[in-house]
C-alpha cells in the first residue's frame, strides 16, 4: 500500500528568488515548499504526499481553502496536489511530528492510517462503477507503481541497470484474469459483475478476454488502461474505448511476465500494449532529469500532454520499476 504520510528527515533547504517568507524543503526526492526559518536540514518530520485526502482536524484548517473536498459519500477532507508557489513546484505538505498521536516513532514508518489519512479518488462515472463482487483479489498484483520521488536513496543502485520504458496513459485501470475456471473482470479496487455495459466488461466482449484467456491454459491476468469517452474527461479525443495493456502477471508464480514473454502473449491475445518510448536505455543523472523527461506529448494525441513515463529495469535480479508523473500534467489539472 501506498505511503501517503510517513515519517522522514528534510534532506536539504534552499531559498526561493525573491521570497522572504517561504523556502523549499527537499524530502527525499520531493520538494515541498514550507515556511522560512521553521525547519532544520535532518530534522524529523511527518510528509504528507500528493493525493493525500487529509482528514478535518484542527492542525489542517489552514488548507480549508485552497483544499477542501466533500466526496458524494459525505466524506470531507482536504486534498493535497501539486501546486507553484513563487515559480517553484510543490508537492505535499510537511508537518511537525507533533500531529502524530502518542507512539513510539520511527523514520520511514507508514503513518498514514495511524492519522486518518485516505488516498483522494474522483467520483466514478455510473459506466466504470459496475456492480460489486469483491474486493481487488489479493493473488493479483495492484497496478499502481510508486513515484520516482520515493526512491531518492536507491538512485545510485538503480542506476546499475537499463530500462524498459514506456509511456503512461490517462485512463482508468483494468485487469481481467483467468483462475482455475473462475474468470473476472476488475477496476482498480474493485472485482465486479458481468454488465454488458460496464465499461471493463466491454473491453472484454468486444476482445472475446475470457475465451482468449482460457484457451492459454494458464493462470494469468491482464492489465492496462482503458481510454476513450467518458474517462478522464477524454484527453485523447478518442470516439469509444480502447484497451492498452502494460503487464501479463502470473497467477500461480504471483509475479509479472518478463518483457519478451509478456508481448508475445499480448500480440497472440490481438490486443495492443501501451507505447513504447524507449526499449533499452539508461536511468538519467538525477531524478529531477527523470521528471524533466516526463514533460511532452502523448504518443496518442500529440497534440496533448502526456501523464509521464513507466520505468521496468530489464537487467536486474529482482523486478525495479517506478513512475515519473509529468509536472506539467499535474499542474494542468491532471490526476
Amino acid at each position: 500500500m501506498r505511503k501517503l504520510a510517513s515519517i522522514r528527515k528534510i534532506s536539504a533547504l534552499r531559498p526561493i528568488e525573491g521570497a522572504d517568507r517561504i523556502e523549499v524543503a527537499t524530502i527525499d526526492g520531493w520538494n515541498v515548499v514550507v515556511n522560512k526559518g521553521i525547519h532544520t536540514v535532518g530534522e524529523t518530520i511527518v510528509y504528507f504526499e500528493i493525493d493525500s485526502l487529509l482528514p478535518v482536524r484542527e492542525e489542517f484548517e489552514f488548507l480549508r481553502k485552497s483544499s477542501y473536498k466533500k466526496l458524494p459519500d459525505g466524506t470531507e477532507g482536504f486534498r493535497l496536489k501539486t501546486i507553484r508557489l513563487r515559480g517553484q513546484i510543490s508537492q505535499g505538505l510537511v508537518t511537525p511530528l507533533s500531529v502524530l498521536p502518542v507512539g513510539d516513532w520511527n523514520v520511514d514508518d507508514d503513518v498514514t492510517d495511524a492519522l486518518g489519512v485516505t488516498k483522494y479518488e474522483a467520483p466514478i462515472p455510473a459506466n466504470l462503477a459496475g456492480v460489486v463482487k469483491g474486493n481487488f483479489p489479493s493473488f493479483i498484483k495492484k497496478t499502481d507503481e510508486e513515484r520516482v520521488q520515493n526512491f531518492a536513496r536507491d538512485w545510485e543502485t538503480f542506476r546499475k541497470f537499463r530500462y524498459f520504458v514506456t509511456e503512461k496513459l490517462d485512463g482508468t485501470s483494468f485487469t481481467c484474469y483467468l483462475r482455475d475456471t473462475d474468470f473476472g473482470v476488475c477496476t482498480r479496487n474493485l472485482d465486479v459483475l458481468r454488465d454488458e455495459n460496464q465499461t471493463h466488461w466491454k473491453i472484454v466482449i468486444e476482445n472475446n478476454l475470457e475465451e482468449k484467456l482460457k484457451s492459454l491454459g494458464r493462470n494469468l491476468a491482464i492489465q492496462g488502461e482503458i481510454i476513450g469517452e467518458g474517462i478522464q474527461k477524454n484527453p485523447y479525443g478518442l470516439k469509444g474505448h480502447k484497451l492498452y495493456v502494460f503487464n501479463i502477471f502470473d497467477i500461480d508464480r504471483f509475479e509479472y511476465l518478463p518483457k519478451v514473454e509478456k508481448m508475445e502473449i499480448i500480440n497472440s491475445l490481438g490486443l495492443e500494449g501501451v507505447p513504447v518510448i524507449w526499449s533499452d536505455r539508461e536511468l538519467p543523472l538525477t531524478i529531477e532529469d527523470a521528471l524533466s523527461l516526463a514533460d511532452g506529448k502523448s504518443v496518442i494525441n500529440d497534440l496533448v500532454d502526456r501523464e509521464g513515463f513507466v520505468w521496468v529495469a530489464i537487467d536486474s535480479p529482482e523486478r525495479i520499476s517506478f513512475k515519473t508523473i509529468s509536472n506539467t500534467f499535474l499542474l494542468g489539472g491532471g490526476e
